[in-house]
């Protein structure tokens, strides 16, 4: 059973940054790949970045060289730094997991309950 929280979304005007946090439950975190999603009002969720067991990363084109996705596997906790943010960064932020392949088939199965990023112009 995983439980997914996420923190540290808020205001940021243009061009600042911004870490999100997810803290994450269970026993396999370690073994598992996770992921950041994102979904602004009246859109679909998209993925934005993910990350391995091993670390190795994928990330969606526009956020390259802005974004940095990271873990920590002794604390359970994966993060998104945003570097250089846009007004249409603006959405609400998810945490997922998936199984040890997901970071390269981009196949996620469950999310956290998100959290808000607003980007100022």
């Amino acid at each position: 059973q995983v439980q997914l929280v996420e923190s540290g979304g808020g205001l940021v005007q243009a061009g600042g940054s911004l870490r999100l946090s997810c803290a994450a439950s269970g026993s396999t975190f370690s073994i598992n790949s996770m992921g950041w999603y994102r979904q602004a009002p009246g859109k679909q969720r998209e993925l934005v970045a993910a990350i391995g067991p091993g670390r190795s990363t994928y990330y969606a084109d526009s956020m390259k060289g802005r974004f940095t996705i990271s873990r920590d596997n002794a604390k359970n906790t994966v993060y998104l730094q945003m570097n250089s943010l846009k007004p249409e960064d603006t959405a609400v932020y998810y945490c997922s997991t998936g199984t040890n392949t997901a970071w390269r088939t981009l196949q996620f199965t469950s999310w956290g309950q998100g959290t808000q990023v607003t980007v100022s112009s």
